[in-house]
């Protein structure tokens, strides 16, 4: 049961984080394909994706050389970083310090800007950049993500199966409903994200430090119940801290 605690919790943390960045992606992808033409925005992305995959070839193999207590020292502060900046910005769209991200919104945006440049000879260029930029930035994060939470355990066949699995799952979705998944939840996903890659970081932090946790793996149980229950208490505070802001976003 305890080898299975890590196992599931690097697959969700990966899939999770994974839909995330590819409904962001597939956002722009979409915009290129239906205001332009799908060449563009698959060779784009095909491009990106051939990109990424290179970086996970190069990289993954170097992490073996790297000894396990520095590695998951390392990994462990680097995704308490990339974490609470997960968190952060949950915690305030969740308040509505600052907005909540809108695909519907990003998606005009994006064919706003494609359909300004229909007059230019470089308009099928300009696309395949557009969709190109978009895949690879968003899919940067997913190879550390990928990277950083399969590696401390050696689990990062799971965390590649996690992100495979968010990306077909995005794919199927949006082709066939062709249009932005406006309704997925995703600062919520963002929160639960944010929540998970912390807990994994202050775990693998100890680890690499060389602290024996209570009941081993499931201590990551205990660290996600903490820093969410954490979480949630800074929400309440901030909704009484702002309550005008945050009765608005509930309107």
């Amino acid at each position: 049961m305890h080898g299975l605690t890590p196992i599931l919790s690097t697959v969700t943390a990966s899939f999770l984080a994974s839909f995330v960045e590819v409904v962001e992606a597939f956002t722009i992808v979409l915009a290129v394909g239906l205001t332009r033409s799908w060449r563009p925005a698959l060779t784009g992305a095909a491009l990106a994706l051939a990109v990424l995959a290179a970086l996970v070839l190069a990289f993954g193999p170097l992490l073996a050389l790297v000894p396990i207590t520095v590695l998951q020292f390392v990994v462990g502060v680097l995704l308490i970083l990339f974490g609470m900046r997960w968190l952060r910005k949950a915690i305030l769209r969740s308040v509505g310090v600052i907005a909540l991200h809108d695909e519907e919104q990003a998606f005009s945006k994006e064919t706003a800007a494609l359909q300004q440049q229909a007059n230019d000879r470089r308009a099928d260029y300009l696309a395949a950049v557009a969709s190109f930029k978009a895949v690879l930035l968003e899919g940067v994060e997913v190879v550390f993500i990928v990277i950083a939470v399969g590696a401390a355990h050696g689990q990062t066949l799971y965390a590649s199966l996690g992100a495979l699995a968010a990306f077909v799952l995005v794919m199927i979705i949006g082709l066939v409903v062709h249009r932005p998944l406006a309704r997925v939840p995703e600062n919520s996903l963002k929160f639960v994200v944010g929540l998970m890659l912390t807990s994994f970081g202050v775990f693998w932090t100890g680890e690499g430090l060389g602290a024996e946790w209570p009941g081993a793996d499931l201590a990551l149980l205990a660290i996600f119940a903490i820093i969410a229950a954490a979480s949630f208490a800074i929400v309440r505070w901030l909704r009484g801290a702002y309550p005008a802001t945050a009765e608005g976003i509930a309107r």
